[in-house]
């Protein structure tokens, strides 16, 4: 049996996210620029995508680019801005034809124009698709949103908006990068590195992790099939106890 045969379509992670970590070390060890390794990763973000969208996943979020990244060498940034331009470019026909929605979180005004006005013509353009939406965390920190967040309910507040006693964790989810997507049920994280690196830390409250030590570029099918595999066999209690659940 292969594994996608494993794989049980009613139980899906009806979001799934993914830190795609390792693509500077898989270049590093073939003795090849930093830069191709990169760009070897778009080719696993092509497989992931239309992998989950043929399996029936409703949501996927990439992160991409985090708010540290910025700290990276600028030729390293240049580079990585340039592959996020040609990828949309080349992937907007694929997006459009599997029905895909784009969707993007984070400060995107940090962006070069040229690389934000592509993002935001994909997006508009693929608004209406309804099989799976891509979300893309793009200049991206979980403890910058979560502070954004304080800050425009903090403002609500002051002027009358809203009560404090009205804020729970609905009024929060709202006022999130995330606000359109639901919780984060499943948590990929490549390369052998156990650490949430300040992604979705509101989000992933009680998702499953999973690490594995596959670097990004060589991140294929059978890895995907692999981490859902290891989630559906999971009990997910959400605090309750095995009894509960039964």
């Amino acid at each position: 049996m292969n594994l996608l045969d494993s794989i049980n379509k009613e139980k899906l992670p009806s979001h799934l996210a993914i830190i795609m970590d390792g693509n500077g070390r898989w270049a590093k060890q073939k003795g090849l620029l930093r830069a191709l390794g990169h760009e070897n990763g778009t080719k696993s973000v092509k497989i992931t995508v239309e992998t989950c969208a043929k399996l029936g996943v409703k949501n996927l979020t990439l992160f991409a680019f985090s708010t540290e990244n910025w700290n990276r060498p600028k030729h390293e940034v240049d580079t990585l801005m340039r592959l996020l331009i040609s990828s949309l470019k080349k992937e907007f026909e694929s997006l459009q034809k599997n029905n895909i929605k784009l969707n993007c979180i984070g400060n995107i005004d940090l962006l070069p124009l040229k690389t934000k006005n592509e993002l935001l013509e994909v997006i508009d353009k693929t608004q209406f698709n309804d099989r799976m939406t891509l979300t893309i965390a793009l200049s991206y920190g979980s403890r910058e949103e979560l502070l954004n967040a304080v800050k425009k309910i903090s403002y609500k507040v002051k002027n009358n908006i809203i009560s404090i006693d009205d804020i729970d964790e609905s009024i929060i989810n709202q006022h999130l990068y995330t606000h359109n997507l639901p919780d984060v049920d499943l948590l990929i994280r490549t390369s052998g590195e156990h650490r949430i690196s300040n992604f979705l830390l509101w989000q992933i409250a009680y998702a499953e992790l999973y690490f594995t030590e596959v670097l990004w570029p060589d991140f294929k099918e059978e890895d995907l099939y692999e981490a859902i595999i290891s989630y559906q066999k999971r009990e997910r209690r959400f605090g309750k106890t095995s009894e509960q659940i039964k």
